[in-house]
């Protein structure tokens, strides 16, 4: 289910991120009606009103009401971005400080099942939150591990819908759901949520706790497109680098 705004004192509508959406579209635009339902809670909820030129055309506009609405929003986005980044910094540090190689923000080419006979396969592009490995120099000891960060329930279940991205996840190595909380500090979800071939991790106060380990995949290599690409980027540096730097330095 989408997740439900905060509305306006007295307007009858739950608001959702569909919603949010459309106004923000209305704002931009010329405001013609699209005449759907989005646009009937949107006018019931005083968040656009309708207004009649002198030769008949109708139009939207946003009202102050919807403004401050839109603004609302985006306080809220901004804030479970940052939120959502820091604890993408937080599994990477944690990854690198465990004596691996991690990195965020890669595009890593993968393969996921088509459900077809003809063609089993189909590459894709898989984009972990944080991707690592074993920093070792044996091959097959490289252990990679992809973490996918949520920090809203909504994010997370939209997620776990997506079968062919958590295929693709699986292909790079085991597959993790690091879970946030919420505005008042709750689980967003539970680990028997997740699929069972995946592990879970919940952040609890100031530490990751470990709620179900991840099934390993058949494979411990990786491919060399993989290589390369990791070849080609940074790996996020560990904060006790940094530590170590200024005891060399004396």
């Amino acid at each position: 289910m989408p997740t439900a705004f905060p509305v306006p004192a007295g307007d009858p509508p739950a608001l959702t991120r569909a919603h949010a959406r459309r106004l923000r579209d209305a704002y931009r635009s010329a405001g013609w009606p699209c005449q759907d339902a989005l646009e009937i809670d949107l006018l019931a909820a005083g968040l656009l009103e309708r207004r009649r030129s002198a030769d008949g055309h109708e139009t939207l506009r946003v009202t102050d009401i919807g403004v401050q609405w839109l603004a609302t929003v985006l306080t809220r986005n901004r804030a479970a971005l940052s939120a959502h980044e820091a604890l993408v910094q937080r599994v990477a540090q944690e990854m690198a400080r465990a004596g691996r190689l991690a990195w965020t923000g890669l595009s890593l080419r993968a393969q996921v099942a088509t459900g077809e006979a003809a063609k089993p396969l189909r590459w894709c592009v898989a984009r972990p939150d944080v991707f690592s490995i074993r920093h070792t120099s044996v091959e097959s000891y490289v252990e990679p591990v992809v973490h996918e960060i949520k920090v809203r329930r909504s994010d997370l279940l939209a997620d776990l819908r997506q079968d062919a991205k958590r295929g693709a996840y699986r292909d790079l190595g085991e597959c993790w759901y690091v879970l946030g909380v919420d505005g008042r500090g709750r689980a967003i979800a539970q680990a028997d949520e997740v699929p069972a071939e995946c592990g879970v991790m919940q952040l609890q106060g100031d530490r990751l706790a470990v709620l179900r380990p991840a099934l390993r995949p058949a494979r411990a290599g990786l491919p060399f497109g993989v290589w390369m690409a990791l070849a080609k980027a940074t790996p996020v540096a560990s904060t006790d680098d940094d530590a170590q730097g200024l005891l060399d330095a004396d």
